[in-house]
């Protein structure tokens, strides 16, 4: 089930900030979009490439208000947040467009407003729309959403839960350190705070180990551990599971009761706030996955990618905002799982990466017994760093992509110096994807996927037009999601 607030406090500071929402939408109406991803799905690259093309008139053929016409101006605006970082929109783009660097990763929260002053397409609508939509972006981290369901989780069962899953697969070889240490200590003792720190750091590095990209796992709470940011060394972050027994109670000052306060703290200190002041705010959302890495990892990967989309949906109820349900429980009307890096294959291969993606969220829904109404998929590429090519091979017509692979980036012997480009077969992905995740689950040994080429390409190098303005950031279906996540609030 979702994770729910139960402090009375907490669901009226919640009410209380919706209908200040709802109070300054009036004047201004606004969606607030919280667009998050799992490890390396390239958030900050969508959310840059997404005001850029809508700044700058990029080629947004599906994306209807544009498409149409009837978007006349567009602006970034102070956004509303004063105590939230922004988004720094503009030294992204710098490193994108100018320096042809992928710009760094997602750490913290940040927000952005851009606003589209717009005619509406019902003549009625024009009598009482003033016209004016304001997008508030709200970037969070992955780590951060699959923090939620702790909120439902008591200590013992987050310990049991935390270590039964590192027992499992690989897993098993990344936590031996950790969990040699945890069995060792005893619980029952009096809380030392050097052993409190050895068995956090411990585990701490054992989630780093798997969201290396050695590894690509998905499933990685408690997030901040991974990015401590200002709390780093705080005692809120300074626990870990526990080797429990199945019976018996935490004795007064143990190491148990210490590592179960820390807990709850962390709790409290951190995961309570984020939902509360964000994620209970929010209208859409996009989810960004990385599936041609997983896929590229193996079974356990696409397997471990699974079960992060079961824990991530399971934070959202999607269905329709009444004005009650927005002013005192605001609903998520719409969630999009989009699939990354979709120019890291040729366009024929374009709908196995959206049906493979699709699979997995369905899998994910029925685990969860969730309803899809308001959940869309696709898969897309925020910025297209590759174009498409055939070469001839044996009398026959190869599909290839065409880029400049990243420096350091090796296919084969090959390594590439970032300068040269070059050709490459990105593979292929299955036709079928239900036989995929079949064989998958049936835990066939030795079973290989589908092999797949994934390289990192430089952002491409964008031309200049006759006046010398850089053309808008080149994109595969950037469209197609706007149209999806805030297309009918500019109807």
């Amino acid at each position: 089930m979702p994770p729910r607030l139960t402090s009375f406090a907490d669901d009226a500071r919640i009410a209380f900030d919706n209908l200040a929402d709802r109070a300054s939408g009036l004047v201004n109406p606004t969606v607030r979009l919280g667009v998050t991803g799992l490890s390396r799905s390239g958030k900050t690259v969508f959310i840059s490439s997404l005001v850029h093309n809508l700044l700058h008139g990029g080629r947004l053929p599906l994306f209807e208000p544009v498409q149409s016409g009837r978007v006349s101006a567009v602006r970034l605006e102070p956004q509303p947040d004063d105590a939230v970082p922004r988004f720094q929109y503009e030294d992204h783009i710098r490193a994108l467009v100018k320096d042809r660097i992928w710009p760094d990763s997602t750490r913290a929260i940040s927000e952005l407003r851009i606003t589209l002053d717009y005619q509406s397409a019902s003549g009625w609508n024009r009598l009482f729309s003033p016209g004016r939509l304001s997008i508030d972006i709200v970037d969070y981290p992955g780590e951060w959403l699959l923090d939620l369901p702790l909120l439902g989780k008591d200590y013992r069962t987050f310990s049991e839960e935390t270590i039964a899953l590192a027992e499992s697969g690989v897993r098993s070889e990344l936590s031996r350190g950790w969990l040699a240490l945890t069995r060792a200590a005893d619980i029952q003792a009096g809380a030392d705070e050097m052993v409190a720190r050895d068995l956090a750091v411990a585990f701490a590095d054992y989630l780093k180990a798997c969201k290396a990209d050695e590894r690509s796992l998905s499933t990685l709470p408690p997030g901040r551990l991974l990015l401590p940011g200002d709390l780093d060394g705080s005692p809120a972050l300074t626990f870990a599971p526990l080797a429990l027994p199945p019976d018996g109670r935490p004795g007064r000052g143990s190491l148990w009761t210490m590592m179960e306060r820390r807990y709850e703290a962390y709790k409290s200190v951190v995961v309570k706030p984020f939902f509360r002041e964000h994620f209970a705010r929010l209208d859409r959302q996009i989810v960004l996955v990385d599936a041609l890495q997983a896929m590229n990892r193996g079974p356990e990967a696409v397997q471990d990618l699974e079960r992060a989309l079961t824990d991530v949906l399971a934070c959202f109820r999607p269905g329709t905002n009444s004005l009650l349900s927005s002013l005192l429980g605001r609903r998520i009307d719409r969630v999009l799982v989009a699939a990354t890096k979709a120019d890291h294959l040729h366009h024929e291969s374009h709908d196995r990466l959206d049906a493979l993606t699709r699979r997995l969220v369905d899998r994910a829904i029925e685990r969860i017994g969730m309803a899809g109404a308001g959940i869309d998929v696709m898969a897309l590429a925020s910025v297209r760093a590759t174009r498409e090519a055939s070469v001839k091979r044996d009398g026959h017509d190869l599909p290839v992509i065409v880029g400049t692979p990243m420096e350091g980036e090796t296919i084969g012997a090959e390594r590439f110096d970032g300068l040269r480009k070059t050709a490459i077969f990105p593979g292929d992905l299955p036709e079928d994807p239900e036989s995929l995740f079949d064989r998958i689950a049936s835990g066939a040994t030795g079973l290989q996927l589908p092999d797949v080429n994934v390289v990192r390409f430089r952002p491409p190098q964008l031309e200049e037009t006759g006046g010398g303005i850089k053309l808008s950031v080149p994109h595969i279906r950037l469209d197609r999601a706007m149209q999806f996540l805030f297309g009918d609030r500019l109807a």
